[in-house]
């Protein structure tokens, strides 16, 4: 039995229905709804569709929704395939009980955030974030996105005599 888990709103009735076209068309073309699947209005379950293939358009066009898929695959090259075969790349995570293995898988994915054995959502404000691809250029956090954000000036006061050696 599957149970209904609403996360919240999207942002409008078009993103929803945009949403529900998605994992319609995965599950039309044999992809299996594991998990969710309700919509009601802007409001949407948490969703798991298993055996999603290049052929449907939720494996590659972003979804912003809430929706995990999973594409089996039958090696680590080929899961890095598939984890590269994306035009976007901000935030990816290898789960493995070989810590030094899965850094080693983490260091073949192309996005601009890789987190072994933690969720792929994560924020610290000192750490660099930002994508590769089309999920952007640049990093703002930290360091770096102070620098993207500042122009160094160099301002100075005299007040009283100058004295100039002459």
């Amino acid at each position: 039995m599957r149970q209904n888990l609403p996360l919240g709103s999207v942002v409008d009735k078009g993103a929803a229905d945009r949403f529900g076209q998605l994992v319609k068309d995965a599950t039309g073309k044999g992809a299996v709804l594991a998990a969710g699947g309700r919509i009601k209005g802007t409001i949407i379950d948490a969703i798991l569709i298993d055996k999603v293939t290049p052929s449907m358009r939720i494996y590659d066009e972003e979804s912003f929704g809430p929706v995990v898929t999973v594409v089996r695959v039958g090696s680590v090259d080929e899961a890095v395939r598939v984890a590269n075969d994306t035009e976007y790349g901000l935030s990816s995570a290898v789960f493995g009980g070989d810590v030094n293995r899965a850094l080693s898988v983490a260091r073949r994915i192309e996005s601009g955030i890789c987190h072994v054995n933690g969720p792929t959502v994560h924020d610290e404000a000192q750490m660099p974030f930002g994508g590769v691809k089309a999920s952007g250029y640049g990093r703002f956090g930290g360091n770096w996105g102070i620098n993207e954000f500042t122009e160094l000036r160099w301002l100075t006061t005299q007040t009283g005599h100058i004295h100039c050696p002459i």
